[in-house]
């Protein structure tokens, strides 16, 4: 079958966005979704398969898309999270849960009196300390938030505030099928570099192309990283094949410089997480890289498109764009000081993957070629009119 007769329509588009955004489809929650899913299941596992080896799970109570990245990223955590105590308990719980069957009902208090027993830490959970109460809510509201258990009486946050408070739960059906399951024992893998290997071994076959799919759809941006790249130059050889397929069979549009590509989508569409978004921080965001690029002449980018500046630094460009632009921004975020609009920004530029912190220099900033492409100017119109303001 040629690509031109494969090529979905809006609702093979559909079912392949929800496949990528969401963890998985519920059928009792999104009937119709799951349903849209399961009568394009053959053309929807052939290409996921073919192009990213990727796995499509259709169970009749969920459909879900393993999403394996080629590279592990910390923005690709659970948001809610704090510290890692918070995953230590969410992993506890899990183990839990697999004790007991499906619509069992339990108690708080054996949960985490459970959860006491398998955690293996230096320091032991204490539940009469307010912080490690707060990771347990943590925790427990991501446990039911995916569904693997429900509430049936009681409220969790009030154990934020005491840990005599008590609340009965539920195990769902879900529960079972939440951990990913794998060829081999856990146990046998002593890094996440040796679990990558195993992963990729299952996809000899076609390995660069699946490595550039999963990392194009999966990333805000693809980087070249090296004059020899074989990624990037992947998708340099293939450009036009990729930009066509990506086209055919998603909503997005392939875009390749020389230090990065990317797929935007030109009909923003409120099924995908998108940048900007619609937050009045965005405004600051874009304005601060239209700034940046403007004065690139005067600023020093190493040959892959990296800018470094020590904070200080960048916090003055944060000064002129809000001189320039500052008067169209949120109240919010016009009314915080430079270092404070700072963390903002680089915060949202490193969930992004526009720039990075290093450890072991905090005070220097690297700013990376996505952001570059991510600008935004006023209209002339508005910009007269905010100078009479």
């Amino acid at each position: 079958m040629s690509l031109r007769e494969d090529v979905f329509d809006e609702q093979m588009l559909e079912a392949l966005g929800l496949l990528f955004e969401q963890f998985w489809v519920l059928r009792d929650e999104e009937p119709a979704a799951y349903r849209l899913i399961r009568d394009r299941e053959l053309k929807l596992k052939r290409y996921l398969q073919d192009k990213f080896g990727l796995d499509l799970i259709l169970h009749q109570h969920f459909a879900k898309l393993e999403k394996i990245p080629v590279e592990p990223q910390g923005w690709m955590g659970i948001q809610a999270f704090q510290e890692p105590m918070d995953y230590a308990i969410f992993c506890c719980a899990l183990a839990y849960t697999e004790q007991k069957g499906v619509d069992e009902q339990f108690l708080l208090s054996d949960l985490t009196e459970t959860i006491q027993e398998l955690y293996r830490s230096e320091i032991p959970l204490d539940w009469t300390l307010y912080q490690h109460r707060r990771s347990l809510v943590r925790a427990l509201k991501q446990v039911a938030e995916l569904r693997l258990i429900k509430t049936i009486d009681g409220s969790l946050e009030l154990f934020q505030q005491s840990e005599e408070e008590e609340v009965l739960y539920e195990v769902t059906v879900y529960s079972r099928y939440f951990m990913r399951s794998y060829p081999d024992d856990l146990f046998k893998f002593k890094t996440i570099e040796a679990l990558q290997e195993q992963e990729w071994a299952r996809h000899q076959e076609d390995y660069r192309r699946k490595r550039v799919y999963r990392r194009l759809m999966m990333t805000p941006f693809m980087y070249r990283k090296s004059e020899d790249d074989p990624d990037f130059a992947y998708i340099r050889n293939f450009r036009n094949r990729l930009r066509e397929d990506f086209e055919q069979h998603t909503p997005f549009r392939l875009e390749v410089f020389k230090n990065a590509a990317m797929l935007t989508l030109p009909d923003a569409k409120k099924r995908y997480t998108l940048f900007p978004d619609t937050s009045g921080l965005a405004d600051a965001v874009l304005h601060v890289s239209a700034v940046i690029r403007e004065q690139q002449g005067s600023l020093s980018v190493s040959e892959f498109g990296e800018l470094r500046l020590p904070i200080a630094r960048f916090q003055t460009i944060i000064k002129e764009a809000k001189e320039l632009y500052g008067h169209g921004w949120a109240k919010k975020y016009r009314d915080l000081s430079l270092e404070a609009l700072s963390n903002e920004i680089i915060a949202v530029w490193e969930a992004w993957d526009m720039a990075s912190l290093q450890g072991d220099e905090p005070d220097m900033l690297t700013i990376l070629p996505g952001a570059a492409r991510m600008i935004a100017f006023y209209p002339k119109d508005y910009e007269q009119e905010g100078a009479e303001v």
